[in-house]
């Protein structure tokens, strides 16, 4: 008779799952006891870095990912990169160890205290079996609801004591048991859309990370070249949807109610597509919608679809909808609209503007490369310098949180090894996970990371002038020496201050083949001040 360690390992293999991320306590050991030979233990040194790891490789690979953390504190630990799991719809196993079964109503050290609460919001599923025997079939579950859609991540609490005890013979069943759920749009409703579409004059496209995350870029490049129609970026997507170099693109919309309303007034039917309706941000009075407008919402998340404040929404799932609507719409007559400009040069200045390292960067590196974003106050930059061209190029923080790049980055670099991953991170978001260099350096992952240094913390000193509540303390981060922390963490490190030196730099580290990290004095917000 299989144990439920054993059993539960062999569940695992059956999904893919043979990697397994975490930072492990004493109440995960007896869960390690014997690592089968055929899976990795892929070791994160806080447990936010962990998931923000299986998040990244989970996200690139389509894949769900398994996540060990320590009890309550480790799951504290994470709550940050939980939410920005929960928001990119990454579907993650995190599995937390318990006190022993026959302690835990005694409340002893390393007790997960209402461990279905704690995770929650942030999981579509919590759960802690009630006897040893549920645990292979808590396991099941738990990746067949983070593989539904809307895809999530889920928490299973298990007892230290579970593992080594019989599992039931009937559990053996769910080794090969599989969940298929594609959802189209209904006869019904794919007729309103495509009515609508076609009456409408002006129609637009506002595309979101699920159109990326389901592998749908090219059905929205031919839906869009049907209608000729511009197409927007969601605000804040943590995903790009369509190429960004593509005629019909406009850009990333921004993330304030009147300012979207304007933004998209010329339209009469605003058509969005694998994104919330929408994601805002500072706030802003105003009307939701242009006068006059209609908005029609497709989302694979039934609760952006209810929390929508305007227009109508369908659920079903991105890929096999795009795919009725490109076959459904009558192609516009129109000519198709050319939004492509060519960005403003900038002049070489010391230390270098971010908008020149863009440049540089998008020259230096190869075809199909990827990039993750965490320089929050260079964004729009980085969106009109960089290239975006293919499936899943382009990933950010979808909640906002800091501290996903880096971890992230590894995670999709290992799901990618075909691709070479840029993270390109601020100095001050650099210090929320910088134990990820350590990661990349034990596992031999060619990760290269763009520490944009200006001292200060730029988005913030943005929003602050958004608030207009002037000057505050606890704005800069002056004083960091990145390269020798990417050493002490086993990184090569690099130092560029012109676009030469940058380039040498990135040619020197794709060579070796091993992580590294370049550190780039940027023209930021301190040096705006000052020539004020």
């Amino acid at each position: 008779m299989n144990t439920v360690q054993q059993t539960t390992y062999d569940i695992l293999r059956s999904n893919g799952m043979n990697i397994i991320f975490g930072n492990p306590g004493s109440n995960e050991l007896p869960f390690l006891k014997n690592f089968p030979e055929d899976f990795t233990y892929v070791l994160g040194l806080q447990e936010a870095t962990v998931l923000g790891i299986a998040d990244g490789y989970s996200q690139a690979s389509g894949k769900p990912a398994l996540v060990n953390l320590h009890s309550a504190a480790g799951t504290g630990n994470a709550m940050g990169a939980l939410a920005n799991a929960w928001n990119s719809h990454s579907p993650l196993i995190v599995t937390a160890g318990q006190q022993h079964r026959a302690m835990v109503s005694v409340e002893p050290y390393l007790t997960n205290i209402d461990a279905t609460l704690l995770p929650r919001p942030l999981v579509k599923w919590s759960y802690e079996p009630s006897t040893a025997q549920e645990v292979p079939y808590s396991i099941s579950r738990a990746i067949h609801t983070a593989m539904s859609e809307a895809k999530g991540p889920v928490y299973v609490s298990i007892p230290y004591n579970d593992w080594a005890q019989e599992a039931e013979q009937q559990s053996q069943s769910l080794i090969s048991r599989k969940v298929t759920s594609r959802r189209a749009l209904d006869t019904d409703s794919l007729d309103s859309i495509a009515t609508a579409i076609s009456s409408a004059q002006n129609p637009v496209m506002v595309l979101g990370s699920d159109v990326d995350a389901d592998d749908a870029n090219d059905l929205a490049v031919q839906l869009a070249e049907k209608l000729k129609c511009p197409v927007w970026a969601a605000p804040s997507t943590p995903r790009c949807p369509f190429p960004n170099r593509h005629r019909s693109f406009k850009g990333l919309l921004t993330s304030g109610i009147n300012s979207i309303s304007e933004q998209l007034q010329a339209h009469d039917l605003i058509l969005v597509i694998g994104a919330p309706v929408f994601r805002y941000h500072q706030y802003e009075a105003g009307e939701y919608l242009p006068a006059n407008a209609k908005l029609i919402h497709i989302t694979c998340d039934i609760n952006e679809a209810s929390r929508a404040p305007a227009g109508d929404a369908w659920v079903a799932d991105i890929k096999p909808a795009l795919q009725q609507l490109v076959t459904a719409v009558e192609e516009k007559t129109t000519a198709l609209p050319d939004f492509r400009n060519s960005p403003l040069q900038m002049g070489l200045t010391s230390p270098m503007r971010p908008e020149t390292v863009f440049d540089t960067l998008n020259w230096a590196a190869p075809e199909n490369s990827i990039f993750v974003n965490e320089s929050t106050s260079t964004t729009a930059a980085m969106w009109e310098r960089l290239t975006f061209a293919g499936q899943g190029s382009y990933y950010y923080a979808a909640a906002g949180g800091l501290g996903f790049a880096m971890p992230a980055g590894v995670g999709i670099q290992m799901a990618r090894p075909d691709r070479q991953v840029f993270v390109v991170i601020g100095d001050g978001s650099s210090n929320y996970s910088i134990q990820a260099l350590w990661t990349a350096a034990q596992y031999s992952v060619p990760v290269i990371f763009i520490v944009m240094k200006n001292g200060t913390y730029g988005a913030l000193r943005w929003f602050a002038s958004v608030l207009e509540v002037g000057d505050i303390p606890a704005f800069d981060v002056p004083d960091i020496n990145f390269s020798k922390l990417a050493e002490g963490y086993g990184v090569q490190a690099f130092s560029a201050g012109t676009p030469n030196e940058l380039e040498q730099a990135i040619a020197s580290a794709r060579r070796t083949g091993k992580p590294a990290l370049i550190e780039v004095e940027t023209w930021g917000a301190l040096q705006d001040l000052q020539s004020q």
